[in-house]
């Protein structure tokens, strides 16, 4: 990536590289919006909604192994985030890693009040 390139994906305030991402993954540029997201999510590791929006980019994208890796930091930090459990374990299973996704995915199901019979 040239020094050009990696310049626009930082350049303007948190507000407007947010929105940009956006942008870009409401247009199913998934990896685009993840050039933008990861720099933006280090900077404020607190915010839930920029890693989350990144592990969906990582998701989308197939980085299946950097959207594990985020998702598993939000539930290290928000263990009660139904989505980022869900979406845990549809990584897993995309990953060919079906028993190790059902966890998550049971934990999602309750967390959504959907339980089995």
């Amino acid at each position: 990536m040239s020094a050009t390139s990696t310049s626009y994906f930082e350049h303007g305030t948190a507000a407007e590289r947010w929105a940009r991402a956006r942008l870009f993954f409401e247009a199913k540029e998934y990896a685009t919006a993840a050039r933008i997201l990861d720099p933006l999510a280090a900077e404020a590791p607190e915010q839930l909604a920029p890693r989350l929006l990144l592990a969906r980019a990582y998701y989308h994208s197939a980085q299946l192994s950097r959207a594990e890796r985020e998702l598993r930091a939000i539930l290290e930090r928000w263990p009660v985030e139904d989505y980022a459990q869900l979406m845990l374990g549809r990584t897993l299973e995309r990953a060919g890693r079906a028993a190790e996704a059902r966890p998550y995915l049971r934990m999602a199901a309750a967390m959504a009040g959907e339980f089995e019979d």
